[in-house]
């Protein structure tokens, strides 16, 4: 006992000392500020308010906070009030796409709560305050920190910087001295508050002056402490994301204690009541980590009548599901005329899920869902929250697309005049598309947001546009060592909320060793691979297999050298055998491994799987080999074997021929990127309006005793016009929903097929190729849908 009492007097002994030892060297190190910083935060007797009135009181508190350490608050609030850089990197984004897309003029700027001018200096990092704002106002209620700001702004000689000391809630444009000749209340281009919202009493009269005051055309961008639960937001479709959001118990209660001893307020109603105010454009949710994790976020916002006030709503809802445009104006007045008309069994029934959010929350005054006000409209809304988005746990299964899109162009022939359904995976043959043909419209259809938020990021980058060295190395390499500053500086203001909050959360995926490719789940196949060739000391011989010049060099390499490792019995009964792998690595669900041996059974008459699933895999890559050169032309397998592609053999989006055109403005106005299931986008589009499907293999994923099969072949019946092709792979030679096809108004043509030896096409995955053709409309036979059944 005598000797556990040493221990934890020793415990206690290293502990003070270690703290008493890292006090020293901050004080050491940083000196005389943050001495002055912890005697005003943490020991200074504060001093009640003496003057009458809310806001003399206020101003007395912030003077008794503020007044001993106004000269050292710039040099000690780098490390607390994190966010700052980041929320004037982003509104910086915003306004230079305005500029781009409005055309220049000098702007107005607020910052509300601006302290010593810090945010003001620090935006001339960005943009130059002198030039390109013709007045900026600094609003504070110290008379300590404007007295800073105002020498620093004599310092620097900016005059068009104004520093006025008055509560922000009296605060208009008109009331700064000059006179105006016009009549009608001036208007901010921008707010800011950083760090202010939390200190605010009275932050409800606040956001509503600001919500007055910001144009119908501005923004309003925030970075601040918070804490939430994610039970507080999930019924909240105007977010912008809950991603990193929620914050657990014990740290609600601990920071919001902590930080009340400042008279800094972490209640959740601010933050709610800002994002209730405003349409939200961007959000994100962060923790300093150096101080112990500290909820904060970075917002951006902009007017909530903004999208409304023109017709921009539903024209967007018709681009969503190819119908005509109809006003949604009436659609404003109750909450029971806007489910009437989702209801009515006429064309307006045909709305998109988005369409019918945003109608529920204009009748109840809410902002609309964050997607519309994004700056580009090719993200249709979905609800994060539903089990068969979160099933993906935020991850995206392919890095790349693993279909052949020449073999595809080749067999459909796609005109500008097609309207095009396909699916996302890793969004490399919608790209493909585009420079093909340039569809009228292409609408794409994943089920795991996180697929959407790879294509959405491959958008952006032609949409900013990046330079195409940059866009080489983020898709061709895999990897770009400032893709951070990157995604915050040029992309953001080209993603939607949620997929910025993703791939935010997410850089180290461009600045890894691994990069990219090694992501996903189809990451676990290349870096088995990768493993595997090092363990057997092949890795020099896959290089020179990729760069081999000739396919005789090729097939030699391969033969001797790299075939024995990846072709080996123990790979066999390790990987290709095991079906966990198969669905994990490669993407194959049960349903289509059960083709595979039903073919193989019918073939050799061996029921063994495993045998089954190592001949498909033997006639899958030999052939490749044997009759494709991997270094100039199969970038599909080049990239499974180093993990990137090269300047001889990549996908042709990454082609410098084809930069222009996929930086040409407009050239992905026809591109709806859907968050859902097939069944439910068909569902939701004119009939008669598609041309083309492109459904990969997605066909053989269906369980042949269920009705989903037929409940979407009848579905793109529906939505086609006579005439319209559905082009499909199988592992199957003949699967079995063919005959569904042709029962539902298709005739069937094979268009390619696998034999041993051969190849298919450059992947050379799936067996067989078909073409189904819409001959007639397929007969409802009692299956008629109506809209008002579908989940909104």
């Amino acid at each position: 006992m005598l000797a556990q009492s040493f221990l934890a007097l020793d415990f206690k002994a290293c502990f003070l000392a270690g703290l008493f030892f890292s006090i020293s060297l901050v004080i050491a190190l940083y000196g005389r500020p943050y001495i002055i910083f912890a005697y005003n935060c943490f020991l200074k007797p504060f001093t009640p308010p003496s003057e009458k009135g809310p806001a003399g009181g206020q101003q007395a508190a912030l003077e008794s906070f503020y007044k001993g350490q106004a000269a050292i608050y710039d040099s000690t609030r780098a490390w607390l009030l994190r966010g700052r850089e980041e929320m004037l990197a982003l509104a910086t984004a915003q306004l230079r796409l305005k500029n781009e897309t409005e055309g220049f003029r000098k702007r107005v700027w607020v910052d509300i709560g601006g302290g010593t001018g810090w945010n003001i200096e620090q935006l001339n990092r960005h943009l130059s305050v002198p030039e390109m704002f013709s007045t900026v106002y600094l609003v504070d209620l110290s008379p300590s920190l404007c007295e800073v700001a105002r020498e620093r702004f004599e310092k620097l000689g900016w005059q068009n910087v104004k520093v006025i000391c008055m509560d922000a809630r009296a605060f208009r444009l008109e009331n700064d001295g000059e006179e105006k000749e016009e009549e009608e209340e001036r208007k901010a281009d921008w707010i800011t508050m950083s760090y202010s919202l939390s200190m605010i009493p009275d932050y409800y009269s606040v956001i509503d002056s600001l919500s007055n005051l910001l144009s119908p055309s501005g923004i309003i961008s925030v970075a601040d402490f918070y804490v939430q639960s994610s039970t507080n937001i999930s019924s909240k479709n105007y977010t912008g994301g809950i991603l990193g959001r929620h914050v657990n118990w014990f740290s609600r209660q601990f920071w919001r204690i902590w930080f009340e001893f400042d008279r800094v307020n972490l209640d959740e109603g601010r933050r709610d009541y800002l994002e209730y105010s405003f349409g939200t454009v961007l959000t994100v949710n962060e923790r300093n980590v150096l101080l112990g994790g500290i909820p904060y976020y970075v917002w951006i916002g902009c007017p909530k009548t903004a999208l409304h006030y023109t017709n921009s709503l539903a024209k967007l809802d018709a681009a969503a599901t190819n119908s005509p445009y109809l006003s949604p104006v009436r659609h404003e007045e109750t909450r029971q005329q806007a489910v009437a008309t989702i209801n009515d069994s006429t064309a307006r029934q045909l709305r998109s899920k988005g369409f019918e959010a945003a109608i529920m929350n204009l009748s109840a005054n809410l902002p609309l869902p964050s997607f519309f006000y994004q700056n580009s409209p090719y993200r249709i809304y979905y609800d994060e929250l539903l089990r068969k988005h979160t099933q993906f746990n935020n991850s995206y299964i392919y890095a790349f697309t693993w279909e052949d899109a020449r073999v595809d162009q080749r067999i459909l022939k796609l005109t500008s005049e097609d309207v095009v359904l396909c699916i996302t995976s890793g969004g490399d043959n919608l790209l493909s598309y585009i420079i093909d043909a340039s569809p009228k419209r292409v609408h794409t259809v994943d089920m795991n947001p996180a697929q959407n938020h790879l294509l959405e990021l491959k958008l952006a980058c032609f949409s900013a546009p990046l330079p195409h060295d940059d866009i080489w190395k983020l898709f061709g390499e895999g990897r770009h060592p400032q893709f951070r500053e990157l995604l915050i500086t040029k992309l953001s203001p080209h993603l939607s909320s949620r997929a910025f909050q993703f791939w935010l959360d997410r850089t180290d995926v461009f600045t890894s060793t691994g990069g990219l490719y090694e992501t996903g789940q189809s990451g676990i196949a290349l870096r088995a691979t990768k493993w595997l060739f090092r363990t057997f000391g092949v890795s020099s011989h896959v290089k020179r297999m990729c760069a081999a010049t000739t396919l005789n060099q090729q097939k030699e390499i391969w033969r001797e050298k790299v075939r024995p490792v990846m072709l080996s019995w123990w790979v066999s009964a390790a990987i290709i055998g095991n079906e966990r792998f198969l669905w994990k690595a490669l993407g194959v669900p049960a349903n289509q491994r059960n083709l595979i041996l039903a073919d193989y059974y019918e073939r050799t008459g061996d029921g063994n799987s495993g045998n089954a699933m190592w001949d498909y895999v033997v006639n899958t890559l030999d052939p490749v080999v044997e009759t494709s050169l991997l270094g100039s032309d199969n970038y599909f397998y080049l990239l499974c074997l180093l993990r990137h592609y090269t300047k001889q053999s990549h996908p042709s989006y990454l082609a410098s021929d084809n930069y222009k055109k996929l930086t040409t403005p407009g050239v992905f106005s026809g591109v709806r990127i859907h968050t859902d299931e097939i069944n439910e986008v068909l569902a939701r589009l004119e009939p008669g309006t598609l041309t083309v499907a492109v459904v990969m293999d997605s066909m053989d994923w269906f369980d042949p005793s269920g009705s989903e099969a037929r409940s979407q072949i009848h579905r793109l019946n529906k939505s086609m016009k006579v005439g319209g092709r559905v082009l499909l792979r199988s592992a199957g030679l003949a699967p079995w929903y063919l005959k569904v096809f042709e029962e539902e108004g298709y005739g069937i043509k094979r268009v390619g097929t696998r034999n041993p030896g051969n190849c298919i096409d450059r992947v050379n995955m799936y067996v067989s190729t078909w073409v189904c053709t819409k001959r007639r409309d397929s007969d409802a036979r009692g299956r008629k849908e109506s809209v008002e059944k579908l989940r909104i």
